[in-house]
C-alpha cells in the first residue's frame, strides 16, 4: 500500500487500525453493536472494510482539505484506488461512516492515548454545530447541543473536555452540552492521573480539590482576585504558566486537524469526524512540548505532595 499526506504517515495508520479492528471485531459483537434507529441493517454491508473507512476518515484530518467531500472525491478516488481497490462512491461512504464510530472511539482510547507522566493540563473549548443566528432553527442536534459562553461569547454546541500531558500527548478526551461547567467531568477523566494536574479558574472548587487530592492528584489553578493569597511553590507557578500549551493543542485540533465545522447533518458523523481528528492528532508529528528532561520530570512529580 502507498498512502502519502504531508502531515501523516497515512501506510502506519492503516497497519495500526487494521491490527486493532481484527482484535475489536473478535471481542465485540457487531450485530448487538449496530446504530440506533429504525431500517438500519443488522450487520454491515459493503465490499469496503470497515478499517478502510476508519483510515480514510483519519487521513482526511491530517489532509489539509476543507471539506470531507473534496477530499474524498479529489485525492481518495483520485489517487488511492490501487491501495483502496474497493472504493465506494461518495455518498454510499458518509452512509458507511457511523459504523464506524465504535471502533474509532476504542481505538482512540485503547491505543492512542499517552502515558501519565505526572504533569498534566486540563482545558475545555467550545465545538460549535451552527452559527448563532442559525441555532433556533437547527435541528440535527436538537436535544443534544446546547447554549454555551466561552471567552469570546455565546454559542451553541458541545464542549470538548481535554487533559494533556507535558508532551502535549493526550490523556483523556470527553463531549459534554455546551452549558456543562467544565468541573463536572474532571473525576471520572482524572481517575487514572496522579502527580499535578493545572487548570484555569473554571476549575477552582474546594470539594474538587479535596476529592482529587485524596487519590494523589493535586489539582493547581490560579487565584480569583476575591480570593485570599496562599503561598505556592515556584515550580508549581513556573509550571502553570506553561498552562496555554493545551490552548496550542485546542487550536490544532480545530485549525490543523478540523474537528470543527457547522455543515454535519447527522449526529454520528459529527462523532466521526470529532474522533477521527483527536486521533489524527495523535499521529501528528508536531506536538506542542514543554520538552522537560527526564531528571527534572521525576523531580517535579515528587514534590507534588
Amino acid at each position: 500500500m502507498s498512502l502519502s499526506l504531508a502531515r501523516l504517515d497515512l501506510t502506519q495508520i492503516f497497519c495500526d487500525v487494521d491490527d486493532f479492528y481484527h482484535q475489536f471485531e473478535q471481542r465485540c459483537d457487531l450485530e448487538t453493536a449496530r446504530l440506533p434507529w429504525d431500517g438500519q441493517p443488522k450487520k454491515y454491508q459493503s465490499r469496503l472494510s470497515l478499517s478502510e473507512v476508519m483510515t480514510i476518515v483519519i487521513a482526511f484530518h491530517g489532509s489539509g482539505y476543507r471539506t470531507f467531500k473534496d477530499f474524498y472525491k479529489q485525492k481518495v478516488l483520485a489517487d488511492w484506488r490501487d491501495a483502496f481497490p474497493d472504493l465506494v462512491s461518495y455518498g454510499r461512504f458518509v452512509e458507511l461512516m457511523p459504523w464506524s464510530f465504535m471502533a474509532l472511539a476504542s481505538f482512540l482510547s485503547t491505543r492512542c492515548f499517552g502515558k501519565v507522566t505526572g504533569i498534566s493540563f486540563i482545558d475545555s473549548t467550545p465545538v460549535t454545530v451552527c452559527h448563532v443566528k442559525r441555532a433556533k432553527a437547527h435541528k440535527t442536534f436538537k436535544g443534544l447541543a446546547n447554549w454555551g459562553k466561552s471567552s469570546v461569547g455565546w454559542y451553541f454546541g458541545f464542549k470538548l473536555h481535554l487533559i494533556i500531558n507535558e508532551q502535549g500527548e493526550l490523556l483523556a478526551a470527553t463531549l459534554t452540552p455546551g452549558n456543562t461547567d467544565d468541573r463536572k467531568p474532571v473525576p471520572e477523566m482524572t481517575k487514572n492521573l496522579v502527580g499535578k494536574l493545572f487548570g484555569d479558574k473554571g476549575y477552582i472548587s474546594q470539594t474538587l480539590f479535596d476529592s482529587l487530592f485524596e487519590r494523589g492528584l493535586a489539582l493547581i489553578t490560579k487565584r480569583r482576585k476575591n480570593m485570599k493569597n496562599s503561598l505556592m511553590p515556584l515550580l508549581d507557578k513556573l509550571l502553570l504558566r506553561k498552562r496555554p500549551i493545551i490552548e496550542t493543542v485546542n487550536d490544532q485540533l480545530k485549525n490543523l486537524c478540523q474537528i470543527e465545522h457547522s455543515r454535519h447533518r447527522s449526529p454520528f458523523n459529527f462523532l466521526v469526524n470529532l474522533v477521527s481528528g483527536l486521533i489524527a492528532y495523535t499521529y501528528h508529528p508536531d506536538k506542542p512540548s514543554l520538552d522537560i528532561p527526564d531528571d527534572e520530570l521525576k523531580a517535579l512529580t515528587q514534590a507534588a505532595f
